[in-house]
């Protein structure tokens, strides 16, 4: 290795080291993520007392695992009183039915938790759809706290609990909030890319950011339990009027004046089954949209430097065997090899599924797409999500709302129910 280093031209040796340079960057990243994740402690500290809550679930369309997902958002394990609140676009929507038959299943079986399914109708223009229901929820809700809960995660009975333990139990906290967990095996390159997505990047950041005291100036609000007067004192959720993403949007306000966002230890189950890689492309634009709009470059800012490295190390090693410099292209390749894995570490690390061996080049095509979507970001200033088309400005904020498409059950049929939560 001396030896050809030695024989090496200048820009050689500067491509050795650029890649050596990337490869110390990640390594000392990865570790500093991993001893974050390996230091978790799921510890509970009960409440004398549970304060009442209703858990609103915005709902549109049948998404995977519908069933299960409202069955165990039902069995919340929470020793207090507890309604949960359906809330649907139309009485027509595919999951209505679905809703209502594990609804009624529950009150047969004498089950604890008040439950019922509630219409909505269309949002007002300047409204996101997930936004509406959360609205008309909080006029049905009856609770001293208000939850807002994704139709397409499957909380376990833990969750609910340490919330609004958490919530309860830190001075100052106005909102806490579950980080995601994507724990199923992957079954498609869609699946693979989500799970590496929330559990590899999203999730492991939060808590390196969130530290020991677990706040954040916003909320990843797939499942966040608000004091009354926390919504009261931004607005209510009328606040996030115009946003695209209401979670992040809400923590910020909620962050402004004056309270603290807590993201709890006890992780919310996402389901998945069998997305393509066609079909995470619009999932990942809208994840780059929410970004854009509703995370602060504070939090970001670790993620663009990640992207960069990837970008650095395979532009290095391409140019090192194009040009000849072979000894130059080992530690760029290496430190590209050691992105990937790392990935594939911290996907396992955080509790997600071992990856299939067929699915292996997952991380390494995530950060491949991401140029790809944030040009098409840049000219596309719209998403289809859950049917309808909204309209964004640069800042990937609301700026109108075009018809939503006819055919509601194809159009969650494509998505497959992989979405954010906001």
């Amino acid at each position: 290795m001396g030896t050809l280093l030695n024989n090496a031209s200048g820009f050689g040796l500067m491509l050795f080291t650029i890649g050596t340079l990337v490869t110390a960057y990640i390594a000392i990243w990865y570790q500093r993520l991993a001893t974050t994740l390996q230091g978790r402690k799921l510890e509970r500290r009960p409440l004398e007392h549970y304060p009442s809550i209703s858990v609103v679930r915005p709902v549109r369309g049948a998404d995977v695992g519908a069933e299960e997902n409202f069955t165990a958002s039902l069995d919340t394990g929470y020793p207090g009183d507890v309604e949960t609140l359906f809330v649907f676009d139309s009485a027509d929507d595919p999951g209505l039915p679905i809703a209502e038959r594990v609804v009624a299943a529950h009150r047969q079986a004498g089950r604890s938790g008040k439950a019922k399914v509630v219409v909505a109708g269309a949002p007002p223009r300047g409204w996101t759809g997930k936004l509406n229901a959360m609205r008309v929820g909080m006029a049905h809700a009856r609770g001293e706290l208000i939850a807002f809960g994704d139709s397409d995660t499957r909380p376990s009975r833990e969750v609910l609990p340490a919330l609004v333990e958490t919530l309860m139990r830190t001075p100052g906290a106005g909102s806490t909030f579950a980080p995601v967990l994507v724990d199923q095996e992957a079954k498609a390159g869609g699946d693979a890319l989500y799970a590496l997505m929330q559990n590899a990047l999203y999730s492991p950041l939060a808590a390196e950011r969130a530290g020991t005291s677990r706040q954040l100036p916003f909320i990843m609000g797939q499942l966040m339990v608000f004091k009354r007067e926390a919504l009261r004192d931004i607005g209510g959720v009328g606040a996030a009027k115009g946003q695209l993403v209401d979670d992040m949007y809400l923590g910020k306000r909620v962050a402004e004046v004056g309270y603290k966002n807590v993201m709890v230890q006890q992780p919310l189950h996402i389901a998945t089954g069998g997305m393509t890689l066609k079909q995470f492309m619009p999932v990942y634009r809208r994840w780059m949209m929410f970004s854009k709009n509703g995370l602060p470059f504070s939090f970001t800012w670790r993620q663009w430097l990640q992207g960069g490295a990837y970008f650095v190390a395979l532009i290095s090693t391409v140019v090192a065997l194009v040009s000849g410099h072979f000894a130059a292209a080992i530690m760029p390749a290496t430190s590209l090899a050691l992105i990937g894995v790392s990935l594939l570490s911290l996907n396992r690390l955080y509790g997600g599924a071992a990856m299939p061996l067929r699915l292996a080049w997952a991380p390494w095509v995530l950060y491949l797409l991401a140029p790809v979507i944030m040009v098409k970001n840049l000219f596309k200033k719209q998403v289809d999500w859950r049917g309808r088309i909204y309209q964004l400005d640069n800042a990937a904020a609301l700026v109108e709302e075009a018809d939503a498409a006819p055919a509601l059950a194809s159009a969650t049929g494509a998505m497959h129910a992989f979405r954010h939560a906001a």
